[in-house]
């Protein structure tokens, strides 16, 4: 069984914030596990441009000085999006990280992008899972010391619900590792919206692609699922099925967290906020009113038994309205599957507990 420790966010005068997030970290065990100099990735969703509901950087700044008493340097990260926005690359993603707090004058750590400046610094890892034989993910996080995961819990539209799970798996790939968990074929092609321009062409790695008699795009070799044509194409001439079987996908998508956390350099930790709980992903361009009151904070060391309990609590919570949950929905009833009624059962929290990536049964420790 194991441990989950847990702040309700209650404070005083005498314990404030920064002390009450020291002692959560401590009672974990994090400090134990950290040896001087450990260059520490602090892996988070910076927030889409127009989102509010991503995690406020200030509430962060604990676990940054906790991380820097124990002697390591931490630094914040995430990867480029497979879709095109400000998010796509990382000068972009940068500015968009400053403006959302995320600067290293007012937080006490840099920002850097594990997968470099356009997404493509990436690093293969074998796996062999029933739905993937390999994972593309970030560079970086080969080469970091350690991995703490901070982690916005909130619904999603794809995968039912987003929190330790989905901020390893997808955060933490490249985008051609977001590719290979979005789909298992390759993009589509639309040759009556092609121009003849070439660009997804020379962007091509594979040499997959060429133009017919009439210069139109077609499949001419083999497909790696990169990504790159489908980011290069400004006419809508190739596209991606984003709604692939949705079980197929969070299975991928939680193979991706156990190849990952299988060749980490030590054991993550996994820091679940239970505030702002939206009824969709950061990566939208807006936030929803949240579906239930902020609960707290919680920490393991198993991604699995975090994200049970965060659901737990949640589901335990009085729902909140007006938000879009389904009228009538009271305490006890799953709200993210109200939500999204076609996700898998337990979210696939029962397939990451069968490939041994956690256990669902855990102890929770209140603080």
């Amino acid at each position: 069984m194991s441990k989950v420790y847990f702040w309700n966010l209650r404070t005083t005068r005498k314990s404030p914030h920064a002390l009450k997030m020291k002692k959560l970290l401590k009672q974990s065990g994090l400090n134990a596990i950290i040896d001087p100099g450990n260059l520490v990735a602090l892996k988070v969703h910076f927030g889409e441009s127009g989102n509010t509901g991503y995690l406020n950087a200030l509430n962060l700044r604990p676990i940054v000085d906790f991380l820097k008493k124990a002697g390591a340097k931490p630094y914040f990260t995430d990867t480029s999006t497979l879709y095109v926005g400000e998010r796509g690359e990382s000068v972009s993603h940068g500015l968009l990280a400053a403006r959302h707090g995320y600067d290293p004058n007012v937080i006490g750590a840099p920002v850097m992008f594990a997968d470099g400046l356009r997404g493509e610094y990436e690093t293969t890892i074998p796996y062999d899972g029933k739905y993937i034989s390999e994972a593309h993910i970030g560079g970086m996080f080969m080469e970091t010391d350690m991995m703490v995961t901070l982690n916005h819990v909130k619904g999603h539209g794809l995968a039912g619900y987003g929190g330790a799970i989905k901020n390893i798996g997808m955060g933490c790939a490249s985008k051609k590792g977001k590719m290979h968990i979005h789909v298992s074929t390759a993009p589509h092609l639309h040759p009556e919206k092609c121009t003849g321009c070439g660009v997804c062409i020379t962007e091509c790695a594979a040499k997959a692609l060429d133009l017919d008699d009439d210069g139109k795009i077609i499949m001419g070799g083999k497909c790696t699922g990169c990504g790159r044509c489908f980011l290069s194409c400004r006419y809508g001439a190739i596209s991606i099925d984003w709604k692939s079987d949705v079980e197929v996908f969070t299975k991928r998508l939680i193979e991706y967290n156990k190849a990952i956390l299988d060749h980490l350099k030590r054991p993550a930790m996994h820091i679940n906020f239970l505030m702002n709980i939206t009824p969709d992903c950061d990566c939208h361009g807006y936030s929803d009113a949240p579906v239930c009151p902020d609960l707290g904070v919680m920490i393991s060391s198993d991604p699995v038994a975090v994200d049970q309990a965060a659901l737990d609590m949640i589901n335990a919570a009085p729902p909140l309205y007006p938000s879009r949950l389904p009228d009538g929905l009271s305490q006890g009833d799953d709200k993210f599957k109200a939500l999204a009624p076609d996700t898998p059962d337990s979210f696939g929290l029962r397939y990451a507990e069968e490939i041994g990536l956690g256990s669902r049964n855990y102890k929770l420790v209140t603080i």
